[in-house]
Formats: structure tokens, C-alpha cells, sequence
């Protein structure tokens, strides 16, 4: 079983340009490793919680992580290699994996950054002190806002079914407030801009 886990594939991130809400996870475990998507635990109630609260409009499963780009989402791991459980994680992957992270979020940009896992939050916040609550929080990473999910392994006693689908119905509302926020600004803009007497720049062909 060692050499088999020590062999297997990484998982490939599904993030796109344009990307607004990045889902970021510990690790993969074996079975998303050996299928390559993301969230496979046969327990695991990531996708049925996606399409419940509505983030996606229709039911997808972890073969259709391909398609959350459709949606405005990605998806990444802390941590790229793949094991039966997160205990055998080495203290140096976490340093490398939130430097790769940070990258990420620099690079793609998403407005808002959903840690599936209060185990998440701790492993990106290590300096945090005190309980964690779902939902937003005051860290920010690479100008990102933080929302924290619980995780959605079967494993996962801490919450309810019903607790895990509040949280991401709340993420739904989050999102679509940011969303609406962000398309009333360029009209404010301009609106600001006529006032004030300036015209919108034009770009010149050259």
C-alpha cells in the first residue's frame, strides 16, 4: 500500500483566468489521486453540498470539477501529495504548500478565497490563536477575502449535514453580494466622473 500511495499521480488544479471563488482543500486523498478529481471520497460531500446550496445551478459530481471554471470556481490543495489521511503530512510541505498557494492567489486573483476545512484555515493561519469560526474572516490572502467552510469529508463529526449546508448557502449569498457589489462600481465611476467634469479616457489606436 506504501509503494502503491508513494506512486500515485498528482492532482491537477482546476483554476481558469477570471476565477472568483478558489476552494482550497489540505490534500488529496488516494481515491481523488487515482481518478484525478478532486473531492472523490466516496463519503465525501463536497459536491452534493455545491449543488444543494445552489453555487452550481444543476447536480454535478467529482468527475465534473473540469466544468467549475463554468461557474466562476477553482479548486487546489495546500498540499499536492496524496495520502489516506492528512496525519502523515511533514511540517516542511506546509511551509512550501502555502508559498505555492499565496502564488496562486497572486497570479488568478480570486475574489474570495473558501477554505474547505477549519483544519485549513489553522494549516494557512498557523499564528492564529482561539476557535474558528465558519463563515468570513478578518486574514486576507494575497488580497483575497477568507471563507471558511467546514469539511466536507464523511469523516468530518464536528458538523451536521445541515451545519455543512448552511455554510455554503451563506457562501452563496456572500458571493453574490461581492458579485453585485463589483458591477455597481464602474457605473458609480463613471457617474463620479461626470460630475466631477471628466470624460472617460479613450485608448489610441496607434
Amino acid at each position: 500500500m506504501t509503494r502503491i500511495i508513494a506512486t500515485l499521480p498528482a492532482l491537477r488544479d482546476r483554476i481558469s483566468p477570471g476565477v472568483d471563488v478558489l476552494f482550497v482543500g489540505i490534500n488529496p486523498g488516494v481515491r481523488s489521486a487515482l481518478t484525478g478529481h478532486h473531492f472523490a471520497g466516496f463519503s465525501n460531500r463536497f459536491w452534493k453540498l455545491l449543488s444543494e446550496s445552489r453555487l452550481v445551478p444543476e447536480r454535478i459530481t467529482f468527475e465534473d470539477d473540469d466544468r467549475l471554471p463554468e461557474w466562476g470556481f477553482g479548486v487546489t490543495n495546500i498540499i499536492a501529495r496524496a495520502t489516506p489521511g492528512m496525519d502523515t503530512l511533514l511540517p516542511h510541505e506546509y511551509v512550501g504548500g502555502r508559498k505555492r498557494l499565496l502564488a496562486k492567489i497572486r497570479k488568478f486573483r480570486p475574489r474570495v478565497v473558501a477554505l474547505v476545512g477549519v483544519t485549513v484555515f489553522r494549516a494557512i493561519f498557523p499564528e492564529h490563536k482561539g476557535p474558528v469560526s465558519t463563515g468570513l474572516q478578518a486574514q486576507t490572502l494575497g488580497g483575497s477575502v477568507v471563507f471558511v467552510l467546514p469539511n466536507t469529508s464523511g469523516r468530518n463529526a464536528n458538523f451536521s449535514y445541515a451545519e455543512m449546508l448552511a455554510a455554503f448557502r451563506s457562501l452563496k449569498r456572500f458571493v453574490g453580494a461581492v458579485n453585485e457589489r463589483a458591477s455597481r462600481r464602474p457605473t458609480v465611476l463613471r457617474r463620479r466622473r461626470a460630475v466631477a467634469g471628466v470624460q472617460p479616457s479613450r485608448s489610441r489606436v496607434r
